[in-house]
């Protein structure tokens, strides 16, 4: 997993937002029930965020990631992938995932999003975002390519070889926010996915943080919190820009 879970984003809480939250259970076309958390800003909402989490599925990180979008104005939802494989009661924190990421595709990962873009629409968001960390950083760049009518797509240390033959279907911009010292995710890698975008024609950023690790953005990383900060930024200004 990208995250321990003890870990929290970096990024301040907002003292006296207006917020509401809700654990729930969203159902997808094939039928699959799933776990979710949603946060919302009180009043008027015109932008949301689908949150995709890391191959862990849906934990506190993810529940904390969309309190922080909605403390800024932004409806999401953060959702978890094992609906088909283990239900949607809360699990222990020592269990087994990795099988059941195993299992896991990327037609069924794409089916929830789709259910949670849904379910956002319904609250009155015309401008939706996905915003994914590693096996969902991947995960979120491809759901640009799905047919989801998405204002955009961001995607925190995605391996680019998981979505890159997607990347001519791509409808909406993409932005990339990768460790520069990434041991699982060469440079080369990076610079395979901006030349193929490139070479299509898309509207993407892909920014490599110098000296940043795989799952730099986390509070217990004080090392990088001017990384996460500078993200962070740049992942609300993308939002602000395309929206």
């Amino acid at each position: 997993m990208c995250f321990e879970l003890d870990s929290e984003p970096p990024i301040p809480r907002i003292s006296g937002a207006a917020v509401s939250h809700d654990d729930l259970v969203l159902e997808s076309e094939d039928g699959n029930k799933f776990a979710a958390f949603r946060a919302l800003p009180d009043g008027v909402v015109s932008t949301g965020v689908v949150i995709l989490p890391d191959v862990r599925g849906l934990y506190r990180f993810y529940d904390e990631l969309a309190l922080r979008f909605a403390e800024r104005g932004h409806a999401a939802i953060a959702f978890d992938y094992f609906g088909r494989t283990a239900g949607v009661e809360k699990r222990p924190d020592d269990w087994d995932y990795m099988p059941l990421v195993q299992q896991l595709t990327q037609e069924q990962v794409q089916a929830d999003v789709a259910a949670s873009v849904g379910d956002l629409r319904a609250f009155g968001c015309t401008a939706i975002f996905t915003v994914g960390f590693c096996f969902g950083g991947s995960g979120s760049w491809a759901a640009a390519a799905w047919g989801h009518g998405l204002s955009g797509a961001v995607g925190f240390y995605g391996r680019p070889s998981r979505m890159i033959e997607l990347v001519p279907r791509l409808e909406a911009p993409i932005l990339a926010l990768q460790g520069g010292a990434d041991q699982g995710i060469p440079h080369e890698d990076n610079v395979a996915f901006g030349q193929a975008l490139q070479d299509a024609g898309k509207q993407y950023e892909l920014i490599e943080f110098e000296g940043a690790p795989h799952s730099f953005f986390d509070r217990k990383q004080k090392e990088f919190q001017q990384t996460s900060d500078d993200a962070w930024r740049r992942t609300l200004d993308f939002i602000d820009a395309h929206t």
